[in-house]
C-alpha cells in the first residue's frame, strides 16, 4: 500500500494516465478520462480535479516543447498568452477551492457535458480541414504563377509575376502568417482570460476553446493557433497546479502515477492514431462524455 493505494491500484491510474494521454492528443479530451478514472478509485471530486490537472500539466509542456517551429516569431504573443493563462489559472483554481464543494459537484456534469458537445461539434477538424484547402489552393496558385513566368520571355514581365506571386508563396516568413497582436479584437482577450480560468477550474475541452476562439478571430492558420492555445493551457495548468500544491489539494500518488502515463500516452499516440478513423475515435470520447455526465448526473442531482 502506498499512501492509501494497492499496487494494482496505482497501475490502473497509470493505465489511465496513458488513455488520457492518447485521448488528449487524439481529440483533446484527455479529463474526459483521467477525471472520471481518479473519481473511480474514490478520490473526493475537487481533489480529483486539483490532482488531474497536476497530472496532465506534463502534456502541456511538451506539447509546447515540441511547437517551438510554429511559435518562432511570436515571442510577444506567446509571453501574453502564457501569462493570461497563468493568472486564469490561479483565479480557476481559487474559484474550484473556495466556492463549496457542491457547487463543482453539480457543475462538474454539465461542464462534461460541454466538453463533449465540443468534440461532437469538431471545431478542430474544421479549423484542419480549413487549413488544408488554404494551403492547397495557395500551392496551386503558386504552380500557376510559376508556369506563367517561365513562359514568358520579357524580363520585367517576370519580376512583375514573382512581385505579385510572393504574398502567396508558401515559404514566406511564419511571422507574417499571424496577425499582430495590434489587431486583435477586444473580445479577443476576453476570450482567452476565460479560456485560462475555465482551465483553472476544469479543464475538460479548453484546448478547443481555445481554437475556436483563435479562429474566430482569425489570429492566423491553424498550426499556428494550435500552439498558441497550448500556451494558453500551460500557462493555466502550471499557475493552477502551484495553487493546488501550496493549498495541499493534491493526491501525490495518483497524480504523480497519472502524470507518468499521460506522458506515455501522449508518446505512443500519434503512431496508433495515424491507424484509427479520426471519426471513430471523435465519437467514442463523444459517447463516453455522454455516458459520464448521465452517470454523475444522476449521482449528483
Amino acid at each position: 500500500m502506498i499512501a492509501g493505494f494497492s499496487i494494482t491500484s496505482l497501475l490502473l491510474i497509470l493505465l489511465a494516465g496513458i488513455g488520457a494521454g492518447f485521448v488528449g492528443y487524439a481529440v483533446g479530451a484527455s479529463s474526459l478520462v483521467s477525471y472520471p478514472a481518479l473519481l473511480a478509485f474514490g478520490i473526493p471530486p475537487v481533489l480529483a480535479n486539483a490532482s488531474n490537472t497536476v497530472g496532465v500539466v506534463g502534456t502541456g509542456i511538451g506539447g509546447v516543447m515540441g511547437a517551438r517551429k510554429e511559435l518562432k516569431g511570436q515571442a510577444v504573443r506567446s509571453i501574453t498568452y502564457v501569462v493570461i493563462g497563468a493568472f486564469g489559472g490561479v483565479a480557476g483554481a481559487f474559484l474550484l477551492l473556495k466556492l463549496d464543494p457542491s457547487v463543482f459537484e453539480f457543475a462538474a456534469p454539465v461542464l462534461i457535458l460541454l466538453s463533449s458537445l465540443i468534440i461532437a461539434i469538431n471545431p478542430r477538424g474544421r479549423m484542419q480541414a480549413k487549413q488544408a484547402a488554404a494551403d492547397a489552393t495557395a500551392q496551386l496558385k503558386h504552380i500557376e504563377a510559376t508556369e506563367a513566368t517561365e513562359a514568358t520571355e520579357a524580363t520585367e514581365a517576370t519580376e512583375a509575376a514573382k512581385r505579385a506571386t510572393t504574398p502567396t508563396a508558401p515559404h514566406r516568413p511564419p511571422e507574417q502568417l499571424v496577425q499582430p497582436m495590434s489587431q486583435d479584437s477586444w473580445w479577443v482577450w476576453l476570450g482567452v482570460a476565460a479560456v485560462a480560468i475555465y482551465s483553472g477550474y476544469f479543464g475538460a475541452g479548453a484546448g478547443t476553446l481555445a481554437l475556436a476562439v483563435l479562429d474566430a478571430a482569425k489570429i492566423g492558420p491553424f498550426h499556428k493557433i494550435n500552439a498558441l492555445k497550448t500556451l494558453i493551457g500551460t500557462g493555466a495548468n502550471i499557475s493552477a497546479s502551484v495553487v493546488f500544491i501550496i493549498q495541499g489539494a493534491v493526491d501525490w500518488p495518483a497524480a504523480i502515477m497519472l502524470c507518468i502515463g499521460c506522458f506515455i500516452g501522449g508518446y505512443i499516440a500519434p503512431s496508433i492514431t495515424r491507424k484509427i478513423p479520426a471519426n471513430i475515435m471523435r465519437a467514442a470520447a463523444v459517447i463516453a462524455g455522454i455516458i459520464l455526465t448521465i452517470d454523475l448526473g444522476l449521482k449528483t442531482y
